[in-house]
């Protein structure tokens, strides 16, 4: 079973690097497979962040509730992306933001030790959390400037185009919040490009 999960994890990793089949037995050795129904939180606010998540299938939200209550959506995970609060995570410390489920979602997690554990056996990983890291840092430093420098209706046109099944996935008011508008305001944009 565990095999047939992390069979997925196995071809996203040699995207990056290749591992042996020693080191594959290893890494498949230490993975924990579980699955969270819609609505359930893989990380909540203020909790430590206990695993990183990489998801076999659903999808899910990150999110962060301010003073007032409303939530601010950074991102959305689906098939074959990690989620987790990376900062709760590599510091061991309260979670700042939520990870909350969308769908069912199945994931295999590795705890902060096992992957600790990981690094130090199979040192090729380091490599790929490196890239992943990498690539984390520059995809939010470009979100950043994306929400200084775009119009909402350029906002939504870039995440229809970058995330095409995510649309039909994933609730319009989730999405707006995503790009920092109301929903009617959503609503708004899409009436106009229907238009053009």
């Amino acid at each position: 079973m565990i095999e047939e999960k992390g069979k997925s994890l196995l071809e996203y990793i040699s995207r990056y690097v290749t591992l042996n089949e020693e080191e594959e037995a290893i890494l498949l050795s230490k993975v924990n497979y579980r699955k969270y129904l819609k609505g359930q939180y893989i990380v909540q606010q203020g909790d430590v962040c206990k695993s990183s998540s990489f998801i076999i299938s659903g999808c899910t939200k990150t999110f962060y509730v301010d003073n007032k209550g409303q939530e601010h959506i950074v991102m959305f995970a689906i098939e074959d992306w990690w989620t987790s609060d990376i900062g709760s995570f590599i510091t061991q410390t309260p979670a700042d933001y939520n990870v909350q489920c969308i769908e069912t979602t199945e994931a295999i997690q590795f705890s902060y030790d096992v992957q600790e554990e990981l690094l130090e056996k199979i040192p090729k990983l380091e490599r790929l959390f490196r890239k992943m890291l990498e690539r984390a840092f520059v995809s939010s430093q470009k979100r950043i400037v994306r929400n200084f420098s775009l119009t909402a209706k350029e906002r939504y046109l870039y995440f229809k185009e970058q995330y095409p099944s995510m649309e039909q996935r994933i609730p319009q008011y989730l999405i707006a919040s995503y790009l920092g508008i109301t929903k009617e305001f959503l609503s708004k944009i899409k009436s106009q490009l229907a238009l053009e």
